[in-house]
């Protein structure tokens, strides 16, 4: 089962992300440390998308190093 869009914001708050707008049903989060944006699209609820767990797990593990 896919994790919720809430799930993935959740886990990139927790880790320092900074929501810095976005249109429409895209959010892009920011880091300090890392040097792309995340963008998740897709209402709170919906389940997230595979490019869209793979880019949350690459940011996280980006900001690990």
């Amino acid at each position: 089962m896919p994790p919720k869009i809430r799930d993935l914001i959740a886990e990139l708050e927790k880790a320092g992300f900074v929501y810095r707008s976005g249109k429409g049903s895209h959010r892009n989060f920011v880091h300090p440390d890392v040097i792309y944006p995340v963008t998740i699209s897709g209402k709170p609820g919906d389940d997230a998308r595979h490019y869209q767990v793979r880019a949350v797990r690459l940011a996280l593990k980006e900001l690990m190093k």
